[in-house]
């Protein structure tokens, strides 16, 4: 696919955004060296892969599953508020 001035301009308004003139040469330029980049992916030939590929053995790792142990984080950090209540911060209502 090739971008031109036409391609751009949808690109604009599908994405609400103004591209300066100035800037225009340069998006079409950058644009197309990522589609060229794109379409260099298209030649690998993956008719021969799993979907589920992984370069790990035995597949993904997974963390031991073990439960955190209480700790006082809320307590602490709420100790330092000017006016706490239940577990949260009091603060000045701003709707009456």
């Amino acid at each position: 696919m090739q971008i031109d001035n036409t391609v751009l301009a949808k690109l604009e308004k599908l994405s609400h955004l103004k591209i300066d003139e100035s800037k225009k040469e340069e998006v079409i330029e950058q644009l197309s060296g990522i589609l060229n980049y794109v379409d260099n992916l298209n030649e690998l030939d993956t008719d021969s892969l799993d979907p589920s590929f992984s370069t790990l053995d035995g597949g993904t790792p997974l963390r031991e599953d073990t439960p955190r142990e209480a700790n006082n984080i809320a307590k602490d950090i709420l100790s330092h508020a000017p006016q706490a209540k239940d577990d949260f911060f009091i603060v000045p209502a701003i709707i009456e």
